[in-house]
């Protein structure tokens, strides 16, 4: 089973398996990214990160930003716009289906509840008979 540990963003950027860093572009992030020797790929949310995003293009070459619009154009009318659209449509289906009375949903949590009903009264006569 996996461990949950420390992997502090310095130490990480540093290893050689890191090709790049997917950043906000936070200050701090910045630093770390230019310390580090990665490319950037910028994706500035508010504030100073859309300058620091700008200049980590712009000024110091050494990323791109995040490419928003041609994401848009690729999934509402790229060659794969109407595959994506049916598949969405699909999972939509898919997802009314589970929560509607009856549906998986309903069925999995009545499924869940009676095991934690059983496991408590397992729990209540191996307790009465110690």
């Amino acid at each position: 089973m996996g461990s949950i540990v420390a992997a502090p963003q310095e130490e990480v950027l540093g290893h050689v398996a890191v090709a790049c860093f997917v950043t906000h572009c936070g200050w701090n992030s910045t630093l770390e990214a230019i310390g580090a020797g990665k490319p950037v790929v910028a994706f500035p949310q508010w504030g100073d990160q859309v300058t620091d995003a700008k200049f980590l293009e712009e000024v110091f070459r050494v990323g791109v930003r995040m490419e928003v619009e041609r994401c848009l154009r690729e999934v509402t009318v790229g060659p794969r716009a109407e595959e994506m659209k049916e598949n969405a449509a699909r999972w939509k289906r898919e997802a009314e289906a589970a929560v509607k009375p009856g549906g998986s949903s309903e069925r999995n949590v009545r499924e869940f509840v009676e095991e934690v009903k059983k496991r408590s009264v397992r729990r209540k006569t191996k307790t009465a008979t110690l």
